[in-house]
């Protein structure tokens, strides 16, 4: 089984197919006027994983992450982007992931405060 994404003019993914292995990106296109890009459902930051632990054979990590709707395809890249979760927020060149000016705490839960441009911890007080 293979996955397809479906592009807009501007290349925002608006849908997301499952289609048997045999067939081809340039086939999707040709018979459906849209463009279509192969992305891989184990791929994620540029890894492909099996079985949750990264794959002995990494060329079938393609285009560093599953697409979803509303993913953006970048050519230059070859790469689907995922939207961008906060203004503050830096796209890593390595994984085309969204990470964060300030690094995760390493203990407890916590979420992103954009106005404070931190993590906050989610307390029972606060959750």
């Amino acid at each position: 089984m293979s996955h397809y994404a479906q592009l807009d003019e501007n290349n925002m993914i608006v849908f997301v197919i499952a289609a048997k292995s045999d067939h081809k990106e340039d086939e999707f296109t040709e018979s459906t006027g849209n463009v279509w890009k192969q992305t891989s459902y184990n791929t994620y930051g540029g890894v492909h994983y099996t079985d949750g632990e990264p794959s002995a054979d990494q060329s079938k990590a393609l285009r560093f992450n599953y697409a979803g709707i509303g993913f953006t395809y970048d050519e230059n890249r070859d790469a689907f982007i995922p939207p961008q979760p906060y203004a503050s927020w830096v796209l890593d060149e390595d994984t085309c992931l969204w990470v964060a000016p300030i690094a995760y705490p390493a203990e407890g839960v916590h979420v992103w405060d954009e106005e404070a441009g931190d993590w906050v911890e989610v307390t029972d007080e606060n959750s």
